[in-house]
């Protein structure tokens, strides 16, 4: 009898049988609000009219049309929609598949663009499970442990965690800016460095968010010394964090960025943007796939692009989010080291009474949320941050809904 892999771990025991707006309908009848959407994919919500008919359309005309054989009208369009979203200057693209394809396709790009051998990432950093992504990665061992050896020529840097270092932001970002610098001057030179490859906020490393200063110092260094600065918005991306894009809170100006996730609702769509001069020192070759930009899943992203617009998710993610993280603070308990987060990506770090991380309670806060009918996630290197991404398209009642579970959580603690 076949099976899934054992090493597939559930996050919940729900068995689900349909999806709708903010809310999953298991197998036993429960109903469940979903404060995971997918690992921030299903952002226009489950199963969006919308996204639902222009996929369904879409498939009565063109399932597959492989990109480097034929050219189809989802693509294209899709292509054209994108211009008006994308940050100033990137005004040309590379589809592939997933969050992992993207990462590769935009370290391939820099090292080609620069004659450059190295790249430097940031500490709690994710970018993916493939072997040159895991090699990013940062924010676990989970993710490259056991098929070593990794690839060469990543170097790492720290990220401003305040609350891990215990100083103020300000003496983060600053510690954090002077070992850059010193990782330029004893790993790799200037001259041998491709990019800098960064989040905007760390994902899986624990909802932590970068700042202004930060990211000014890393485009600074990067113009200073011919570096690109590659910023991973596929988790961060399309009205996510209450802006557009992640960096846009800190008035950076990317070179290249990475996509995914939040693009198409839950199909499978990715890629990354650069200006044209840029892509264009690209090897021959170099770039495609098999199903990148597929015609289903463009025209389930032309779809969300749509609705993300209509509807005002973006603004909506802002709000709603700032609800979120008020409720969450003013319900943190002793229990609870550090609450942030941007927009609608929000992060309870639980610790001990002596600081340290607290991986037990923060699952069974998110196990016993699950019992009350709200799904959540943990994430961070120990598992100890229980994080909360509902999709753009949550309202303020759902909101008071979530607190009010997790208000009940955190009492039985």
């Amino acid at each position: 009898m076949t099976q899934l892999s054992p090493v597939l771990k559930q996050a919940t025991p729900v068995v689900v049988e349909r999806g709708e707006g903010c809310y999953l309908h298991a197998t036993d009848g429960r109903r469940y609000l979903d404060f995971t959407a997918g690992i921030g994919v299903t952002s226009t919500g489950h199963c969006h009219p919308r996204v639902v008919a222009a996929a369904q359309e879409q498939v009565g005309k063109l399932i597959h049309g492989q990109y480097t054989t034929v050219m189809h009208q989802p693509l294209l369009r899709l292509t054209e929609r994108l211009g008006d979203v994308l940050p100033s200057g990137l005004d040309t693209l590379f589809y592939s598949n997933s969050g992992s394809e993207a990462v590769e396709a935009s370290l391939r790009l820099v090292r080609q663009a620069t004659g450059r051998p190295n790249v430097i990432v940031f500490h709690g950093g994710f970018h993916g499970r493939t072997v040159a992504a895991a090699t990013m990665t940062t924010s676990g061992t989970r993710f490259s442990a056991g098929f070593s050896p990794l690839m060469s020529g990543v170097h790492v840097a720290p990220f401003p965690t305040a609350y891990r270092y215990g100083w103020s932001e300000e003496e983060a970002t600053a510690f954090a800016l002077r070992e850059l610098d010193y990782i330029l001057a004893t790993l790799t030179g200037p001259a041998e460095t491709a990019a800098f490859i960064v989040e905007p906020m760390l994902g899986e490393g624990g909802y932590i968010p970068g700042n202004t200063a930060f990211f000014h110092g890393l485009r600074e260094r990067a113009d200073r010394h011919g570096i690109l600065l590659v910023i991973d918005e596929i988790q961060t991306g399309f009205g996510r964090t209450g802006k557009f894009f992640g960096h846009q809170h800190f008035d950076v100006r990317p070179d290249v960025i990475t996509i995914a996730k939040g693009l198409a609702s839950g199909f499978p769509i990715s890629g990354i943007a650069a200006s044209a001069e840029l892509m264009a020192k690209a090897w021959p070759g170099s770039q495609g796939g098999t199903y990148g930009g597929n015609a289903v899943a463009c025209a389930a992203a032309l779809a969300t692009l749509d609705v993300i617009e209509s509807e005002g998710l973006v603004q909506n993610a802002a709000e709603r989010g700032a609800e979120l993280l008020a409720g969450l603070r003013e319900q943190q308990t002793k229990q609870i080291g550090d609450v942030r987060g941007l927009g609608l990506l929000a992060g309870c770090e639980f610790t001990t009474a002596t600081g340290d991380p607290d991986p037990e309670t923060a699952t069974a806060a998110q196990r016993a949320a699950v019992a009350k009918g709200l799904l959540l996630l943990t994430c961070g290197a120990h598992m100890n941050v229980v994080r909360m991404i509902p999709p753009l398209i949550v309202t303020d009642a759902q909101i008071r809904d979530a607190l009010g579970i997790w208000s009940e959580v955190l009492a039985e603690l």
